[in-house]
């Protein structure tokens, strides 16, 4: 298949069959992946609440041997250049453009060891290797559509747990607040042209993310919406109206992601995507962040954070910096 289109007519498809497949989506949506897991090809490895392929005896062992120092090293963008892009986002804002824009950027690491090697020690409810090309290891679910209902759980906002009082200078924070609220108005609305009878059943709570020295706080909310009978199957459709995720785009969604193209350094490819896996009867899928990507010049981190007009430039860029770090136990 040669249009991206097909493959969501593909995912319909097996959705409607009751075909259990796993699909990766990339930012742009144009270069969909979706694969039967009978037609699973060779290395590529998943792990979505729980459900794995393949299940594999020794992943447990080779994790706890995993070296201490997955990443040796680090050649983050340079504050000058960040700062440059950042004032452009800033200038878009502050013009009314968006009110929220999620500014990225990849980060040159030296790895102690293979791609799968970081799949196995990483420490994440949601995780995908794709062999030669990256490994995710994601704390952040996108959609779960199961029958009747479709729910996200969009993560923004974050600090280090070691920071006194961490928690609570987090959910007090106004800017982290704004910026949050922000991207819940905007996935209601993605839910809502797919779904109806909005609601958010929780709003801003906290989880923990350990990293390998350290871990941190992260925000979430959960928004979920009513599916008329038979449409939990119809994965493609709903997937396609949705994407890309709010989460790591802005609002309005259409003019940020402009807004993003001409700030950013490149393409995004997988980064920001999304992933996950169709059982049969429901879906479990993850924002593709936390990520780790191959080429022919090494090994690249990508990594940021949501940027409002409140926003201030080094306390960003130090966000940026912060996660390039790898969970493990």
């Amino acid at each position: 298949m040669s249009d991206a289109a097909d493959y969501f007519r593909l995912m319909d498809d097996l959705g409607i069959r009751g075909t259990p497949f796993l699909f990766v989506i990339d930012y742009d949506c144009a270069r969909p992946r979706v694969w039967p897991l009978h037609e699973l090809p060779g290395g590529v490895r998943f792990s979505v609440s729980g459900v794995c392929v393949p299940n594999e005896p020794g992943a447990l062992a080779q994790a706890r041997t995993a070296p201490r120092s997955i990443i040796r090293s680090r050649e983050f963008v340079s504050y000058d250049r960040y700062e440059e892009r950042f004032h452009r986002v800033q200038t878009a804002l502050r013009a009314g453009e968006s009110y929220l824009v999620n500014l990225t950027f990849p980060t040159r690491v030296e790895l102690s060891c293979s791609l799968s090697r970081v799949y196995d020690a990483a420490r994440a409810p949601y995780k995908l290797l794709l062999p030669g090309e990256c490994v995710v290891f994601s704390p952040e679910a996108f959609v779960r559509i199961e029958p009747g209902a479709i729910s996200t759980f969009p993560m923004k906002g974050t600090i280090d747990s070691a920071v006194p009082d961490a928690k609570n200078l987090l959910l007090a924070d106004e800017k982290e607040a704004a910026e949050h609220a922000t991207v819940v108005d905007l996935l209601r609305n993605d839910i809502g042209m797919v779904a109806q009878s909005v609601t958010v059943p929780r709003f801003r709570y906290v989880d923990r993310i350990c990293l390998q020295n350290r871990s941190l706080f992260a925000v979430s909310s959960e928004i979920r919406g009513e599916l008329a009978p038979g449409a939990h199957r119809k994965v493609g459709s709903i997937l396609r109206a949705m994407l890309p995720a709010g989460s790591i785009t802005g609002a309005p969604k259409k003019r940020t992601r402009e807004i993003i193209s001409d700030a950013e350094l490149g393409p995004r490819g997988d980064y920001t995507g999304v992933f996950g896996v169709f059982d049969g009867e429901r879906v479990e899928s993850a924002v593709m962040i936390r990520f780790i990507e191959q080429n022919e010049s090494g090994f690249r981190f990508h990594s940021g954070g949501g940027v409002t007009i409140y926003s201030e430039c080094r306390r960003e860029y130090e966000e940026l910096r912060q996660k390039v770090d790898v969970p493990v136990a």
